[in-house]
């Protein structure tokens, strides 16, 4: 990203979510966590349609997170698993977890916490 109103930090930021900011891709991501799965076992876990989940891979495979892996015994079956890069989200979906945990974990909590940010 070259827009001069961010700074070289927040460019990072930016460039970052726009990789991984979309709901289907962190479910997508933090779902693969668990190891390589089938293309099925992807579709029940994460509720997601066919073509979400296949244009989602696609995407993950195209900037680097995941690796698709054919077998074509009978019958055909198409696996994902996590590249290292990938992988190297582990301790941020853990830091995400750690936050929600102490920000969201009670609605009500949660609610006050972003109320009084809107007061600020």
């Amino acid at each position: 990203m070259t827009d001069e109103r961010y700074s070289e930090e927040a460019c990072y930021v930016i460039d970052s979510l726009e990789q991984i900011g979309s709901q289907w891709r962190l479910i997508v991501l933090h779902d693969l966590q668990d190891g390589e799965k089938r293309f099925n076992e992807l579709k029940r876990s994460t509720d997601a349609s066919s073509r979400t989940l296949s244009r989602v891979l696609d995407d993950l495979q195209e900037t680097g997170f995941v690796d698709r892996r054919l077998e074509e015994e009978s019958p055909v079956a198409t696996y994902y698993s996590l590249t290292p890069k990938g992988e190297s989200l582990f301790p941020v979906f853990d830091a995400i977890e750690a936050w929600a945990e102490e920000w969201l974990a009670d609605e009500e909590d949660g609610v006050e916490a972003v109320g009084s940010l809107a007061d600020s």
